[in-house]
């Protein structure tokens, strides 16, 4: 048996806004932007067009409590984990792109590591596993 995450969905604010931020900014590709109805929309982010790559399901928070959640998924802890094979040139983005670094880089046992708030604040970290 073969399992995998295939998608995790993430409250925005805007369908629009959030498709030009994980774009233009960290460099994902959209996958898919597919109209369900008048307001709503799939759309499917990933950081790389590898199909089994896990991908980011852009779902526009409805109604207060969903909305509540925007930037807010996990009560403030770290959410999600991006992998990369050069940190340096990633980092370096992150600061062209003013993204705001809620920990500076580091070197740890697992690699080299910081932490940084998306357009709605949610953190993640950039991980450049070690040897």
């Amino acid at each position: 048996m073969n399992n995998y995450l295939a998608q995790i969905a993430l409250v925005v604010r805007d369908y629009d806004e959030a498709i030009d931020y994980y774009t233009r900014v960290l460099g994902f590709t959209l996958i898919e932007d597919t109209p369900q109805s008048d307001t709503k929309r799939w759309v499917v982010v990933a950081p790389s067009a590898d199909p089994q790559a896990c991908r980011l399901l852009l779902a526009k928070g409805v109604g207060e409590e969903q909305q509540s959640r925007i930037g807010n998924q996990t009560g403030g802890r770290v959410f999600l984990f991006l992998y990369t094979d050069n940190f340096d040139a990633f980092f370096q983005r992150l600061q062209e792109h003013a993204v705001r670094i809620v920990r500076p880089p580091s070197t740890e046992p697992y690699g080299k590591v910081a932490v940084f708030a998306d357009l709605y604040g949610n953190l993640w970290d950039l991980i450049e596993p070690g040897e």
